[in-house]
């Protein structure tokens, strides 16, 4: 009779196993730059990866490594591999797979440097880019050439939560041999795994909700197989590994994951509800409101929502404005997933290097502010925001 498996709970606690051969508790941080060998013979063997070990931390460290078995396994992935920022996990995941003359598709609702890095900075290197709205699946397949090698997307998308169904973009992908690469910072592994629903490739910025407590920078990129250890042996080439220090952190913050996500799904839902009844709000934009569109293919693809979403005020850039200088619970400033609340507007913060054509196609207006709620006690965040309102 098979073992039952671990639940996710658990698993986020023990995945890694035990540090052996040093019998520690705590995965320890190995904050070393190199490695000594028992031998030259040793060490060539190291190298011709004849044994397993460690060489130099560029190439690998154990402090990473076990962050790196977590995440894989939370994600439901053979291999995860760690990077010292989301944007080189999504610079890694797409340059292992495209090259010069390739074309790559890509979701148009996306965090603002990434859609630079895809149009502008790829571009230079001979990779031609196609931005759509990946909800529209009849949009993606007429946008599919002969020399499309990725398709890539948010889901849910920043800053507008907009909701693309993976499983059906992965199928589309597929059937022209396309890879289909999934960012799925906001969602996190707990809320939803793209590797189930026939990604190739998930992403995150391990920054965010992942780590939950806004004190590092990192990113991760989660798939199966020969897949990740060619986005692995690319960290090699390029040296954009995270650090032991901040993988210790990381992997810290990972084993609370559940805990947290269970507490900024309710948070979330609940200051999401309330402002959609303010008198002062126009439109809310939160995957977990009945009348949102996409929200049958949230329902479907998730196991619950983030609390991070977008509204818009009557009144505009001056009400968003308004609203952000007399806020004291929440704190204004960029990022998400932290575990107190933080509200910025986008136009000028996060999206501010996106085209006026580009945010417009986005859906993004200038009005829009983006709040990524805490674990706070719910009803002080609500109290603050409508504190904050009366002046709007």
């Amino acid at each position: 009779m098979p073992e039952k498996p671990l639940d996710f709970a658990t698993r986020q606690l023990h995945a890694e196993g035990h540090v052996k051969p040093f019998h520690a508790h705590s995965m320890p941080i190995f904050q070393t730059s190199t490695f000594y060998f028992d031998s030259p013979e040793h060490g060539a063997d190291l190298f011709a990866k004849k044994q397993e070990g460690h060489i130099y931390t560029r190439l690998g460290n154990p402090t990473t490594e076990a962050l790196e078995r977590v995440v894989a396994d939370l994600a439901n992935g053979d291999g995860a591999v760690a990077f010292g920022s989301g944007m080189a996990a999504i610079q890694a995941a797409l340059l292992t797979f495209v090259q010069a003359g390739d074309h790559v598709i890509s979701g148009d609702t996306l965090y603002g440097p990434c859609i630079h890095l895809i149009k502008d900075v790829f571009k230079r290197f001979g990779i031609e880019s196609t931005f759509l709205d990946s909800s529209d699946l009849d949009a993606v397949r007429e946008a599919i050439r002969p020399e499309t090698k990725a398709l890539y997307f948010e889901t849910p998308a920043n800053p507008t939560c907009r909701i693309s169904d993976i499983a059906a973009l992965a199928d589309l992908a597929h059937e022209h041999g396309v890879l289909c690469m999934v960012d799925n910072t906001f969602a996190t592994p707990y809320l939803q795994r793209p590797l189930d629903l026939g990604a190739d490739i998930s992403v995150h910025s391990a920054t965010k909700y992942l780590n939950g407590h806004g004190d590092l920078v990192g990113g991760i990129v989660i798939a199966d197989g020969e897949k990740a250890q060619a986005v692995r042996k690319f960290r090699e080439d390029t040296g954009a590994i995270m650090g032991p220090m901040d993988s210790f952190l990381f992997l810290r913050g990972v084993r609370t994951l559940s805990l947290r996500m269970e507490r900024h799904h309710e948070n979330g839902l609940a200051v999401a509800e309330h402002l959609q009844k303010h008198p002062k709000t126009e439109t809310v934009h939160h995957p977990g409101l009945p009348g949102f569109p996409g929200h049958e293919i949230a329902k479907k693809q998730m196991h619950g929502y983030p609390s991070v979403f977008s509204f818009e005020l009557k009144g505009g850039v001056e009400a968003g404005r308004t609203l952000l200088n007399n806020v004291h619970l929440c704190t204004v400033a960029v990022s998400l997933g932290t575990v107190d609340t933080l509200i910025q507007h986008p136009a000028s913060m996060t999206h501010a290097g996106v085209s006026k054509e580009m945010m417009e196609q986005q859906g993004l207006t200038e009005g829009m502010v983006r709040i990524s709620v805490g674990v706070e006690k719910a009803e002080d965040v609500i109290a603050d925001l409508d504190t904050a309102l009366e002046k709007v």
